[in-house]
């Protein structure tokens, strides 16, 4: 995450969402990583675990970065950009690398076609995510812009663990739109408001990026494994293994 000149007073909001968005991320893994892992029931190669790693070290840098321009903190607010990008880059990796594991994980235990389709999220989901990381740190010279791309970037890497939330409610229907859809466009609205609000005007990054997002992700949980979907989804399955 790289330099932004914003003053401490601007920072308030942007911490706030990276504390939710970190704890989305403890609670939603909790059930499905942390208790089993604790208890020696998780088992998994390498890579699941060095993806969980570079996950956690975003969101936490997510957490940091803010707070140290809040406190004028500038030079080690850059230093840690660079490592900030080093993760990105290998999160989206990992995150291919993690999705095609459970792809083969579910097909052996007779899950079928979402088996594949859910391969198409992910796909989606890390080149969205290196795309907004790649654009903020191109534009970091321009702080307003650049903290509100690595806003979005944030929001949407976490949304394997607001869809986890399913396991605390198993009898709500349809959670990947109350799970997954939901708080990634509540989030977004939020920020678009508070710009309304503080700002007067919506910036351009939400206007254009954010609602491209949320389309997106609402196209997404429209054609999921449907046809061309699934079509889509072998092809990527085909092309990786």
């Amino acid at each position: 995450m790289a330099s932004v000149n914003s003053g401490p007073a601007r920072t308030r909001f942007y911490i706030v969402v990276a504390l939710i968005v970190l704890s989305a991320a403890v609670a939603g893994f909790a059930k499905t990583f942390f208790w089993p892992l604790s208890h020696g029931r998780f088992h998994a190669p390498p890579v699941v675990f060095i993806h969980g790693i570079l996950a956690f070290s975003w969101v936490f840098l997510f957490v940091v970065q803010p707070s140290l321009i809040r406190h004028g903190c500038y030079g080690l607010h850059r230093r840690l950009g660079a490592v900030g990008a080093a993760i990105a880059l290998a999160l989206a990796a990992t995150g291919l690398a993690v999705g095609i594991y459970a792809t083969r994980k579910d097909l052996a235990a007779g899950l079928g076609e979402p088996a594949v389709s859910n391969l198409v999220g992910v796909c989606t989901s890390m080149a969205t995510f290196l795309g907004l990381v790649t654009a903020a740190v191109a534009l970091r010279a321009r702080p307003e812009t650049h903290k509100r791309l690595m806003l979005l970037a944030s929001v949407l890497v976490v949304w394997p663990a607001w869809f986890r939330f399913r396991h605390y409610f198993p009898d709500v229907p349809r959670p990947e739109i109350v799970f997954a859809l939901l708080p990634l466009v509540a989030l977004i609205l939020l920020a678009m408001l508070r710009d309304r609000m503080v700002v007067g005007r919506v910036h351009p990054a939400y206007l254009w990026a954010g609602s491209g997002l949320i389309g997106e992700q609402i196209a997404e949980a429209a054609l999921y494994d449907t046809a061309p979907w699934r079509a889509v989804a072998h092809a990527i399955y085909d092309g990786l293994t």
